[in-house]
């Protein structure tokens, strides 16, 4: 994945200024309710909804939580036709402002599916830390590392990954990812849903 293939920061922030406030309104939630829903405060959420925000990933996740969607739900262009083919000039990337990953959705935007495809490049020395847990939605995730070595924290355990290495797992945890080492990862991530669950809250 290329530096040049980072989208500007402004057009990736309104896409997910829209695909946020288009979730909430289609759950017919308030932005107080998903402030209570997702611990991420209503003026964040707000800031976030108009564009004015470079949120980071860990951000995003828990807004991603409280929405009921996985994380590469808020990176669809909600304005694109629902095709079944995606291709390398439809994907946008983005890059976390905080630990610098960089991640591209591969899967064919607003396309009804359980499955998504994500592209990850993790750059050297960099740490992400995902800190939901129980999800309305059962979200199930696997890894599966193209390029260099990453240790993925799910819970209490932590694993090594190296290339070819593929690692599932379940949403239900906090997770962490983290580059030790002096070379950038690549990795690929599909993600599968589950009907809704009752809420746990």
């Amino acid at each position: 994945m290329k530096e040049s293939a980072v989208a500007a920061a402004p057009d990736i922030n309104s896409r997910i200024a829209l695909r946020v406030r288009q979730l909430r309104t289609q759950l017919g939630m308030s932005l107080d309710g998903l402030a209570a829903k997702s611990d991420v405060s209503r003026s964040m959420l707000s800031l976030v909804e108009r564009g004015e925000s470079s949120p980071t990933a860990v951000v995003l996740e828990k807004i991603a939580t409280g929405l009921g969607v996985a994380l590469a739900g808020l990176f669809d262009d909600a304005s694109a036709p629902a095709s079944p083919l995606s291709r390398r000039a439809d994907r946008t990337a983005w890059r976390d402002p905080q630990s610098g990953y960089v991640r591209r959705n591969i899967s064919p935007a607003n396309y009804p599916c359980p499955a998504q495809i994500v592209e990850v490049m993790l750059p050297a020395g960099a740490r992400v830390a995902y800190e939901s847990g129980a999800r309305d939605v059962g979200l199930h995730q696997q890894l599966w590392i193209q390029e260099g070595t990453i240790e993925v924290t799910i819970g209490n355990v932590t694993r090594r990954l190296v290339k070819d290495d593929c690692l599932a797992m379940q949403l239900d945890e906090p997770i962490t990812f983290r580059n030790r080492t002096r070379k950038a990862a690549r990795y690929i991530v599909v993600l599968a849903s589950e009907h809704s669950r009752t809420a746990r809250r």
